[in-house]
């Protein structure tokens, strides 16, 4: 049997955090398949638009060696992605771990057979974080030189 593993994120302005959680969900699975957060639900759920736009961001994802399968992440319901999906695992950072959400996906996953596997949040590094600097950068007067 082929395991089929299930994530998804917005990935945007990816980074060491994304090819780190992307490789370890492969890890766990035959067929890694990520769903990649559109630009509307992203503007719908974190109230704020990528700066990558979606085609970049799943193209981005897709051209990883361990990504089996780009798919579009309309909307939060992992269930709704199982019943169309049928994975046999999902993964999600361990920042998670613990949450309502969660607890409640373990609960439902549990009857399916379905494992859940949380994965290590990667703490120093994050697109919110990139996205303050690059602001940050584009408002500084001195376009982040060094000044004497």
């Amino acid at each position: 049997m082929t395991v089929i593993g299930y994530t998804a994120g917005v990935f945007d302005l990816f980074h060491i955090g994304h090819l780190t959680f992307l490789e370890e969900a492969s890890k766990h699975c035959d067929k890694l398949v990520v769903g990649v957060t559109t630009d509307e639900l992203s503007l719908r759920y974190k109230n704020k638009t990528p700066v990558i736009p979606y085609s970049e961001r799943a193209a981005i994802v897709g051209s990883l060696r361990f990504v089996n399968e780009v798919i579009p992440q309309h909307e939060m319901n992992r269930y709704s992605v199982w019943e169309d999906r049928r994975f046999h695992v999902t993964l999600v950072g361990d920042d998670w771990k613990g949450s309502l959400l969660w607890n409640s996906y373990e609960e439902q996953f549990a009857k399916l057979g379905v494992s859940i596997v949380y994965l290590p949040y990667t703490q120093h590094i994050s697109s919110t974080l990139l996205r303050s600097v690059l602001h940050n950068l584009s408002h500084d007067p001195t376009n982040g030189k060094k000044t004497s």
